[in-house]
């Protein structure tokens, strides 16, 4: 197993990944009509590649014997200061609850703290069952958020970590 920061070329088994994720992730979360449109808007290889150009997120990919079965990404925030943000978070369904998830975590965390964050921000569906996995590796909520997507509501909360190295 090895985790390694993702480029252009990459963007091919991002979308592949995401594809085997999203509409599972997100089936008794959001609607149906919700899942297909946000998909469509973010995981497209156009978007992927304007998230890590444009946006300047940051892009990992884990690997299990060079197979690629999830990715993380993050960038920074402008507010508040010295801190990240964690965008996305998928592992394959086959590869879920193996404890690579944590790893992929930790290793965005790391990451982010060698930048000099000190903390880790990231949204999730309040009907997302992923909330209690944030909560185990310490993130706490800190607003409740519900943000407007085209026709759809994002019904959130942010959740946030000191990453710290010292």
């Amino acid at each position: 197993m090895y985790i390694k920061k993702a480029n252009i070329e990459d963007i091919p088994a991002i979308v592949e990944i995401a594809y085997a994720t999203w509409f599972v992730t997100y089936r008794d979360v959001i609607t149906q009509e919700q899942i297909e449109y946000m998909f469509g808007e973010m995981y497209t290889p156009e978007s992927i590649f304007k998230q890590m150009d444009f946006y300047k997120h940051q892009f990992l990919i884990l690997y299990i014997e060079d197979v690629p079965v999830g990715f993380a990404s993050y960038g920074a925030l402008e507010e508040p200061k010295n801190t990240y943000k964690l965008h996305k978070l998928y592992l394959l369904p086959s590869q879920q609850n193996k404890g690579l998830g944590r790893i992929l975590i930790q290793k965005v965390e790391h990451e982010v703290a060698m930048l000099s964050a000190q903390y880790l921000h990231l949204n999730v569906n309040r009907k997302n069952p992923a909330l209690e996995f944030y909560k185990k590796l310490g993130y706490e909520i800190i607003e409740t958020v519900d943000i407007p997507f085209a026709e759809f509501w994002l019904n959130d909360y942010v959740m946030s970590k000191s990453v710290n190295l010292s």
